[in-house]
């Protein structure tokens, strides 16, 4: 039903108008949630029907064609070898996008997980979980990043994991801290209290109670993720080529940028507003979750 018949004073009868979804109605006051939003999906659509939109092929040398400047043929030029950039760039996105998403979302499950019992069990095994995250936690980001990738060895899958390793600990530390408030609602104390079991309690009532500060920390990391995965590929700890992932691109099109500029500038200028248009719609998610933001 799209809304509710009455009756006016003339007797006619109209139809009340459709609820608003209050998040949607949030998001369409927010203009920089709703670019951020619509940079992603155009991004998104571009990636995915790459193969409709560039006749060439990502991966694919033509000498005969090397360092052609942008034209109708190249919209963005060609690289050292031929290949045209604008075409790496939409496969590109595959890549970046999909790594970055699929490493939060899995930090943030693991993080959740380990911290949701940490907190809710508390003793020695929280002092041992806790610790061994303080010890992740005080090294530099990208140094712990860059060290872990490089004793794995360089590839993309290990900068995967790399990248992983340093997000947990944040979402273990947010999953715990809410956790220690949530044990002690009267919820919680009835369930303990009717003998259900910690693992049930833990998975019904801790974790989905959990999620609202985890939601808006994953908005905000996918941006911090792609930009890390790029710059592993640019220290060659990442993608290799002839993978086409922003990061690769970029360590191998600086050194031409004096005389080849668009080599270099397409592929940061992609990072750059992929990296922009997911912190926007962290911000737009963050205010609409914050409760002091609900209230105002």
């Amino acid at each position: 039903m799209s809304g509710i018949a009455a009756k006016t004073e003339n007797g006619r009868a109209v139809t009340a108008p459709k609820a608003v979804n209050p998040f949607w109605y949030k998001i369409r006051r927010n203009p920089l949630t709703l670019f951020g939003l619509l940079l992603l999906l155009t991004i998104l659509v571009l990636s995915v029907f790459a193969p409709l939109i560039s006749p060439y092929e990502p991966t694919k040398i033509n000498i005969a064609e090397r360092f052609a400047p942008p034209s109708s043929d190249h919209w963005f030029g060609t690289d050292e070898v031929g290949r045209d950039i604008f075409t790496r760039i939409l496969y590109g996105a595959r890549l970046s996008l999909g790594v970055g998403v699929a490493v939060v979302f899995g930090a943030g499950l693991i993080g959740t997980i380990i911290g949701s019992i940490s907190g809710y069990v508390g003793g020695k095994l929280d002092q041992v979980i806790m610790r061994f995250m303080d010890i992740v936690l005080a090294f530099p980001s990208l140094v712990l990043a860059m060290a872990v990738a490089a004793t794995l060895g360089p590839n993309l899958q290990n900068a995967m994991l790399a990248i992983a390793i340093i997000k947990i600990p944040v979402y273990v530390r947010l999953a715990r801290a809410e956790t220690l408030s949530l044990r002690e609602k009267l919820f919680v104390k009835a369930a303990v209290t009717f003998g259900i079991k910690p693992w049930r309690i833990i998975a019904r009532h801790i974790i989905p109670n959990a999620l609202s500060p985890v939601v808006i920390q994953v908005t905000l990391d996918i941006g911090d993720a792609i930009l890390l995965v790029a710059t592993l590929g640019f220290l060659g700890l990442g993608a290799q080529p002839p993978t086409p992932e922003w990061g690769a691109m970029i360590s191998i099109g600086w050194k031409y940028l004096l005389d080849y500029w668009w080599y270099p500038t397409f592929p940061g200028l992609a990072l750059f507003l992929a990296s922009c248009g997911f912190n926007l719609i962290g911000d737009g998610i963050r205010d609409i979750l914050d409760p002091k933001a609900n209230r105002s």
